[in-house]
């Protein structure tokens, strides 16, 4: 193995626990204006599309570009950070953010809040891993696992957090309150950085660009292929496209990796057990979580009839219970090993999965709210110890490298959640919705046929008596829908839980890199 798995203590500088404190909000403030962006927009759509005419799938690239610029510029941008400056990275991408925000609540044209979009999701590249590595180069070791536990805690919760706010906004405000939102965020992260986060840096550490680019061109192809695979089908020559883009960009990558003195990553380092095992821990857990989100915010307006903040507020106890979880795993972990920790913490989020699949048409407290308990157990103790894994993998010279790859597992995660639950939903629906649909107007079953929102649209007005039957096949069918996503996810779920129980590290086998992989 190369010398950079080696992984020597990091060194720290000297911070009063009032600046470390102030630090870790800096963190926190900045990564929730990250993840909220994500979640929170979803929330706007509807409203977004009344004002601005924006198409369908206009709306699917207003959001959608964030997260594929976001995914491919991560682990370049982590590589910048450790070669320049962490705190010069953080600043620049929370301006870039907040400009490109701030632009957006001027707009009205779909085209140009789709690039003001891909702004931000540059912007989000440069401060998200810059955060975690930020945590990893000014915290002790003994302090520095709990101050992780509050870095994965708002970027599990603060997904619920970013659609409450949102949703609370709208309740008052248009659709562009929600950028105003993401502006407001990024100038109190601005001046908290400014105030609190050290500077830091690793000027001997070599840049690798052709590795940059070619991460960017693998990943950012991946994740388009995912996304219009879900949307437009698998068989769509751009889809095709950007899988072969993807997989010639990832074998370039490897090979370039493989070859260079001084790799962006170097990719046998995913054979040691803490950072390839917390990798896939993290891809499991974010695959879950937005593949649950889509799915479950559908089902609480659609078939429940709530609206956006209601359907927000009925996910509250999520970040209630994770948030405070995911500060105490780490503990657990040293005392119990990784394997344990994260393996059981996956395997809690596959038990709420299965009592979340059965949700039925009418509401029930009893299943939702213990399903989510049990998700959110899950997500706050399989959370912490996999990323202090990755992170613990690589010397302080790579620490923005580390936590990019920790970042691009979520984002990968994220993105195959969206698009193989959500054709899992829209194929049963479609199956159980059809029976319903023998006699309609072709126009009409064909609508009903691909949405349910179709379905409770205005339109119904106009099948007098066959309207309310239709309606209740509808929701029946999307609750069929929603068991068999759901319950697809925990099996894959426990699936991960098996092999990270199996190989991630254990008790006084840190996973970390001071072994080489094939010691691992």
């Amino acid at each position: 193995m190369r010398n950079s798995i080696a992984a020597p203590a990091v060194p720290v500088p000297t911070l009063s626990p009032r600046r470390r404190t102030a630090v870790l909000a800096a963190v926190a403030v900045s990564l929730l204006m990250v993840v909220s962006a994500v979640s929170g927009l979803n929330v706007a759509l509807p409203s977004l599309a009344r004002d601005t005419g924006a198409s369908q799938a206009q709306l699917t690239w207003v959001v959608d570009a964030y997260t594929v610029v976001f995914a491919g510029l991560l682990l370049g941008a982590g590589a910048l950070g450790d070669r320049y400056g962490r705190k010069g990275m953080l600043l620049a991408g929370l301006v870039l953010f907040g400009a490109a925000a701030a632009w957006a609540t001027q707009l009205s044209d779909p085209g140009l809040l789709v690039a003001a979009r891909a702004l931000m999701g540059a912007g989000a590249a440069a401060v998200m891993p810059t955060t975690l590595s930020v945590i990893t180069t000014s915290f002790p070791q003994e302090e520095r696992g709990r101050a992780v536990g509050v870095w994965v805690g708002i970027a599990g919760g603060g997904a619920v957090l970013g659609l409450f706010g949102a949703g609370l906004l709208l309740e008052v405000f248009a659709w562009n309150s929600f950028f105003w939102l993401n502006v407001v965020l990024a100038v109190v992260a601005l001046a908290l950085t400014l105030a609190f986060v050290p500077s830091s840096r690793e000027p001997g550490t070599a840049l690798d660009v052709p590795g940059a680019l070619l991460s960017l061109v693998a990943v950012s192809a991946l994740v388009y292929a995912i996304i219009e695979g879900a949307d437009q089908g698998w068989g769509e020559p751009l889809t095709l496209g950007a899988v072969v883009l993807a997989v010639l960009g990832l074998g370039g990558f490897v090979v370039r990796e493989l070859r260079t003195d001084a790799p962006l990553l170097d990719v046998r380092l995913f054979a040691n057990r803490g950072f390839g095992m917390g990798s896939l821990s993290v891809t499991v857990q974010f695959f879950a979580a937005f593949g649950f989100f889509f799915i479950v915010l559908q089902y609480l307006q659609f078939v429940v009839g709530r609206s956006p903040l209601l359907a927000a507020t009925t996910l509250l106890p999520l970040p209630a219970v994770m948030i405070p979880t995911a500060r105490l795993s780490p503990r657990l972990a040293a005392r119990f090993g990784t394997n344990v920790v994260s393996g059981g913490g996956l395997l809690f989020i596959a038990a709420g999965l299965v009592v979340l699949s059965r949700l039925g048409v009418d509401f029930s407290p009893w299943v939702f709210y213990p399903g989510v308990v049990l998700f959110a157990l899950g997500m706050g103790l399989a959370g912490t110890p996999a990323t202090t894994a990755i992170t613990e993998s690589l010397p302080s010279s790579q620490q923005g490298v580390a936590s990019a790859v920790n970042d691009v597992s979520r984002e990968l995660g994220s993105a195959l959640g969206i698009a193989i639950l959500g054709s899992l939903l829209a194929s049963s629906y479609r199956r159980e919705v059809a029976p319903a649909l023998v006699g309609l107007p072709p126009q009409v079953a064909e609508g009903a046929s691909s949405s349910i929102g179709f379905v409770q649209a205005g339109v119904l007005d106009r099948l007098g008596a066959a309207g309310p039957p239709l309606v209740s096949a509808a929701r029946s069918a999307f609750v069929d829908g929603v068991g068999t996503a759901v319950l697809s996810a925990a099996c894959v779920v426990a699936v991960g839980a098996l092999v990270v129980a199996v190989r991630a590290p254990r008790v006084g086998d840190h996973g970390t890199a001071d072994r080489s992989a094939a010691d691992q």
